[in-house]
């Protein structure tokens, strides 16, 4: 760009020389000279024109990586996850170049943010027999990597988070019998699809159902992104139109606010009763994106709102909508974490929904999310809109079971390795699986988790590991006395407004084990093995796309909301991308 600059330059200054006096006669050796300069500078514009177009063609922009560590250090103190400032405007100047290829005008760079993710590695079940992790019911990564494939995009490999492709589904998970207990637990085993010689094992948990006419008040706070980047119809006209879903299913004893942020926050509807359904509409339909994003306020804002309509033994709860970054206000992430953790000690929770592309801050918005006891969604298109804010709004309103930890541990005569599938971010040390001062996910009314291991038995030859030199730790005899176990899983819940856990504990028996997996576990597998793909394709060895759809088609299953069809065209749009892609990548190379 400097190179192309500074011919601009000298064009324009010679120009400039040539044109000092209009009445001036120039002579024949004169513009000789000027001729070659022109005949210079052409050839000169028009190389660094083309070696510039070449660099931009063999370029794709698809987001951020935020590696461990640098996602506060990233920022400046002052802002959180600012984009970064755009490039100085070039003043345009008219120079004598003839022939010259105008420059194209630049794409917006990308500067969504996703945290840096590695996959869970295999474990050898001698030197670490227990797996302990928090559950998750998001399902934002889901909808924003269907997003991107829908757009010709390939997703950033942090962009996809296998737990919440996995999540997005229901399986059909058994409920409980009754409300003794706020979910059942229940858990399958069979043959792994990619690999025969090892297994999955899948668990499930169910929440209970609550009818909506008998959940307690609700009292929600909108607050919602107006900032100038919301303008574009997938942002703030998509969240006008996706709230407006939500408003009929508002009652009396509910209360709404909503609060808005851009240049400053405001306050657009104070604490208003449910069913003033036309009042709530049209304070949503006065919204307009304008201003920068001064998110920090808007949080306390929403707070205090939420705070001066309490409902005791209610739900309490801040519902943040936006399309990226707090880039004014709150000086940092930690200062956003901790206001979000305060609040939700004092019972209000926040749920998360993210908006639009460009300058998408998934990092954060999950962040959020994880420490206010809330969820994490994407809303791509009006139909995830109602399914987030309507289908589903019951299970986010009403937690049922907080600080949900499982852990598994594995007999190592059984078991010679294993892997967790997904739930990177949700790891938990061991000893804060009976620690009840460390957060965990919780679990709303009807709602569905889903984990997966892969395992290797013993004597399978199916191992990933190298043998050790010295033959490291052996299975103890009380180990292989209880051989017909698999594995033991624990599981630790509090319910609402309780400080001390309780425990379930459930065996996992060799006999469990079926000679083919059920529907559910079938498509389980593949949305695995889908997300593996994206993210390179290094887990699931042997098993290529055409693996992948088969499995999705034969485990279809009924579909009532044609999810599972779509999924299949997801897995076509996703290896177009790669294939595409990789054929890029080779020219590129050569």
């Amino acid at each position: 760009m400097s190179h192309r600059l500074t011919v601009t330059l000298l064009a324009a200054a010679l120009l400039a020389a040539c044109q000092s006096s209009p009445t001036a006669q120039h002579a024949p050796d004169a513009e000789a000279a000027t001729a070659a300069a022109d005949a210079q500078l052409t050839h000169q514009a028009a190389a660094a024109a083309r070696s510039e177009q070449a660099t931009l063609d063999s370029i794709v922009v698809t987001g951020t990586r935020l590696h461990r560590g640098q996602a506060k250090a990233a920022m400046p103190t002052g802002h959180v996850y600012a984009p970064p400032a755009p490039p100085a405007p070039v003043m345009a100047m008219e120079y004598r170049v003839a022939h010259a290829p105008l420059a194209q005008p630049a794409t917006p760079a990308n500067t969504e943010k996703y945290a840096e993710r590695d996959d869970n590695p295999v474990k050898r079940t001698l030197d670490e027999p227990v797996s302990t992790f928090s559950v998750d019911v998001d399902t934002g990564s889901y909808s924003n990597v269907r997003r991107m494939l829908r757009e010709g995009q390939r997703p950033p490999a942090d962009a996809v988070r296998a737990e919440e492709f996995i999540n997005y589904f229901r399986y059909g998970h058994a409920a409980p019998t009754d409300r003794s207990h706020p979910f059942n637990v229940t858990t399958e085993l069979a043959p792994a699809p990619w690999n025969a010689k090892r297994q999955l094992l899948m668990v499930g948990i169910k929440g209970y159902d609550v009818p909506k006419a008998t959940l307690p008040p609700a009292n929600l706070v909108f607050l919602l992104d107006t900032s100038g980047s919301m303008e574009s119809p997938d942002k703030l006209p998509l969240l006008k139109q996706s709230f407006a879903q939500l408003v009929p299913q508002l009652r009396r004893q509910d209360r709404v606010s909503i609060v808005v942020y851009a240049g400053s926050a405001g306050l657009v509807l104070p604490p208003t009763p449910g069913d003033r359904h036309e009042e709530i509409l049209a304070a949503l339909d006065r919204l307009q994106a304008g201003g920068s994003t001064n998110g920090g306020d808007g949080i306390r804002l929403a707070y205090a709102m939420a705070k001066q309509a309490f409902v005791k033994e209610g739900v309490n709860r801040v519902i943040l909508a936006t399309d990226g970054d707090f880039n004014v206000g709150t000086v940092s992430q930690d200062a956003l974490e901790t206001m979000v953790a305060d609040q939700r000690r004092s019972g209000i929770a926040l749920t998360t929904l993210g908006f639009g592309t460009g300058n998408y801050n998934d990092a954060l918005a999950e962040k959020l999310a994880d420490v206010g006891d809330g969820n994490h969604a994407y809303i791509d298109t009006l139909q995830e809109g109602r399914k987030v804010l309507v289908d589903e709004m019951q299970s986010t309103l009403l937690t049922i079971a907080r600080d949900v930890k499982i852990q598994v541990e594995f007999n190592p005569a059984v078991v010679s390795e294993y892997r967790l599938i997904g739930y990177e971010n949700r790891v938990l040390a061991n000893e804060d699986f009976a620690n009840d001062k460390v957060d965990a996910g919780d679990i709303g009314a009807g709602h569905e988790v889903t984990a997966l291991y892969e395992i290797t038995p013993v004597g399978s030859g199916a191992g990933r590991l190298p043998p050790l030199r010295y033959g490291g730790k052996q299975a103890t005899t009380a180990d292989a006395a209880k051989s017909n176990e698999i594995a033991h899983l624990r599981l630790r819940y509090k319910v609402p407004d309780a400080d001390a856990s309780k425990l379930i504990e459930t065996p996992i028996l060799r006999s469990q084990l079926q000679a083919q997996a059920g529907e559910s576990l079938r498509f389980a597998a593949a949305v695995a093995a889908f997300a593996d793909a994206l993210r390179g394709g290094t887990q699931m060895e042997g098993w290529s796309w055409d693996d992948i759809a088969a499995a999705a088609r034969n485990a279809q299953g009924s579909d009532r909301w044609g999810l599972r069809a779509e999924f299949m065209q997801l897995v076509a749009a996703a290896r177009q991308q790669v294939d595409t892609a990789s054929i890029k990548s080779a020219a590129i190379a050569d």
